[in-house]
């Protein structure tokens, strides 16, 4: 059975940050989750490549 697309992760709104200067701020988790998401992309694209005998 073939994996799923992964899916983005959601971006926070800017009310979501307190402004107190939290570490790791909502912001700094998003990042990473969307550095995350990314490679995740990038490999998911080329199993499909791979499948379907096209380049990515």
């Amino acid at each position: 059975m073939p994996r799923r697309r992964p899916e983005p992760p959601v971006q926070p709104a800017l009310e979501d940050c307190c402004r107190s200067g939290c570490v790791p701020c909502v912001f700094d988790l998003y990042e990473e989750a969307l550095a995350r998401y990314e490679k995740e992309l990038a490999a998911w694209e080329a199993e499909q490549a791979e499948a379907t005998g096209k380049p990515a």
